[in-house]
């Protein structure tokens, strides 16, 4: 592993860290927002049943079974947030 790769490493994870805490600041409404933006309903609904078949499949509890489908959104939006900061980092790619 060289240096880059640790540092994107930590970029991301630093990225992540910072998107956790913007959403832990946001009020309900305002988090509905941020998705309607950013998540097409077909992947909101993906999520929805794809946790309910894994949590199904491998016998989660019903405690992190509702948190399920919002993990894997916050991962989704994550991803859009490194597609777009990528994209605005390479402006001689558009």
């Amino acid at each position: 592993m060289g240096f880059s790769d640790t540092t994107d490493r930590l970029r991301r994870e630093e990225l992540a860290w910072e998107l956790v805490e913007v959403f832990d600041e946001l009020r309900i409404e305002q988090i509905n927002e941020v998705l309607a933006k950013n998540v097409p309903l077909e992947t909101l609904e993906f999520f929805s049943a794809y946790a309910d078949e894994f949590a199904e499949t491998h016998a989660i509890t019903a405690t992190s079974r509702k948190r399920l489908p919002n993990l894997l959104l916050l991962g989704y939006l994550l991803r859009v947030l490194e597609d777009r900061l990528i994209d605005d980092s390479n402006p001689l790619d558009a």
